[in-house]
């Protein structure tokens, strides 16, 4: 296995675009199922980064490989989290209808600007001192 790690540190950032059999990718998918190494020290021993072996976990669909994330939350969490959830979907909606007011003025004051001889929008605020 040294000889391996030596030869991995000097391909390390040499900036050579490496291209991998398909044989090879598998023994190393081989080696990281066996559990004997994690992701990262693989990466250090055949100089690959976790970034490329992530990607050959995805294309030979090997999901037992992928990290896995367990969330744990109490019920406490869980109720908050809804009424979190339930908060961001109103402020959306008043957001929304404070972007559907505000296009309707907009609209309202381009058609009096247009009907009462002005410019445009700005001229008519400026006269009627309108601060929008």
């Amino acid at each position: 296995m040294m000889a391996t790690h030596h030869v991995a540190k000097m391909y390390k950032n040499d900036g050579i675009n490496r291209r991998y059999s398909e044989g090879y990718k598998l023994k190393v998918l081989a080696e990281l199922s066996t559990g004997k190494y994690n992701k990262t020290e693989l990466g250090r021993i055949y100089g690959i980064n976790r970034t490329t072996l992530n990607k050959w976990i995805e294309k030979y669909d090997r999901k037992d490989l992928m990290n896995t994330r367990i969330t744990v939350e109490t019920k406490d969490e869980i109720g908050r989290i809804k009424a979190l959830q339930k908060e961001v979907e109103q402020l959306k909606t008043l957001l929304l209808n404070k972007d559907l007011d505000k296009l309707i003025v907009d609209s309202y004051l381009k058609v009096a600007a247009e009907n009462l001889g002005y410019k445009n929008v700005d001229e008519l605020k400026k006269n009627l001192n309108i601060e929008h």
